[in-house]
């Protein structure tokens, strides 16, 4: 089930985020928050030293690149790959076989598990993408949990100007989803290229959310006709 996005009124996007952590706060614009993706982000990374480990990795993690920062009191487990730039913050949880591709900003208390793949994304200290996730040009806001499988989309298949909904260009070709402080999604949901989803919301398992900006404090819920057959 492909879910549709309601209209948001008058015209104004829902709220997002309690707390954002410098340099974010003072360049939020709660109209775009997705902008925070582009310098806001780009410079705090450029600014990272070009290596700065509080914490001791075992032979099997795999750094790669320059401007890699982890705070103390991480874990990063055995085969997880990270590379540069990326900023891991204070008691961050790296699992066995994630991938780290650069350009991200991982809060305190963060997840990253299992065979997960982050991409220029920021985790709000808090965020789990804890089972077999992509996130990809994504802002997870604090406490979000992603289910197991689920997608955040960043690409759209024409490689064409990705927008929010119908009528808000984001100019950006790679954008995946803004999700506001505690989303939770459910395993395998899947959200397509542009979607922004207001705090507390909660997504239902196997849902697809097309492009637009959906309600915070809100079920989005999937309705399917199951037919049993005597075989």
């Amino acid at each position: 089930m492909i879910a549709e996005p309601l209209p948001s009124p008058s015209g104004t996007l829902p709220e997002l985020f309690e707390n954002l952590p410098e340099p974010f706060a003072s360049r939020f614009d709660p109209e775009r928050p997705w902008t925070l993706l582009g310098a806001p982000l780009d410079e705090i990374l450029t600014a990272l030293p070009s290596c700065d480990l509080r914490i001791r990795l075992t032979p099997d993690v795999h750094l790669s690149g320059d401007r890699i920062v982890i705070g103390a009191g991480t874990r990063i487990h055995p085969t997880a790959v990270i590379e540069g730039p990326v900023w891991i913050g204070e008691d961050v949880e790296i699992r066995p076989g994630a991938y780290l591709r650069g350009g991200c900003w991982i809060g305190d208390g963060c997840v990253v598990g299992t065979n997960t793949e982050v991409k220029h994304a920021i985790l709000l200290p808090h965020a789990k993408a804890p089972h077999l996730n992509y996130v990809g040009d994504s802002i997870l806001g604090g406490g979000v949990n992603l289910g197991a499988g689920t997608v955040l989309s960043n690409f759209r298949h024409d490689g064409g100007e990705i927008r929010i909904g119908r009528s808000l260009p984001s100019g950006r070709r790679k954008l995946g989803a803004v999700l506001g402080d505690g989303v939770l999604t459910g395993c395998n949901s899947v959200l397509h290229p542009g979607v922004i989803v207001g705090r507390g919301t909660q997504i239902y398992p196997g849902v697809q959310l097309r492009s637009g900006v959906y309600p915070g404090g809100s079920l989005i819920k999937l309705r399917q006709e199951i037919e049993i057959v005597t075989r």
